[in-house]
């Protein structure tokens, strides 16, 4: 017999939910892209918009990219700007993203994520 056990955030931000142009992020919604790891969130322009991922520096060692319902390849501008920062980045579908950032960061691993918001109609 197996047994299931809630993860334990502890005072973390996980993603608790999105929908449509939102995220819940520890009980309160965010409107919009987003990126956060273990003990901040912030509004995020995009895959064009590295000034905002500044705040991740030398704080975590891997970005889940979400980049919406479906893969899609990153910018070379914005992978050379995260590595030379020391941040891997993994491409993933926004869901996807959001589900393995949870994972790691119930770990207590050094993990953060940016997300493109799911559109209304996929």
């Amino acid at each position: 017999m197996s047994l299931l056990t809630e993860a334990n955030f502890g005072a973390s931000l996980p993603i608790d939910g999105y929908g449509p142009g939102f995220f819940r992020v520890a009980g309160e919604v965010h409107y919009g892209n987003l990126w956060l790891m273990a003990d901040q969130k912030g509004d995020w322009g995009g895959l064009d918009d590295f000034a905002a991922l500044e705040a991740l520096s030398g704080q975590i060692d891997l970005l889940f990219v979400g980049t919406g319902p479906q893969l899609a390849h990153l910018p070379k501008p914005l992978v050379d700007a995260l590595e030379a920062r020391g941040i891997m980045c993994e491409p993933m579908a926004t869901p996807t993203a959001a589900r393995s950032y949870n994972v790691l960061l119930s770990e207590g691993r050094r993990v953060g994520c940016a997300l493109l918001a799911m559109p209304e109609k996929v």
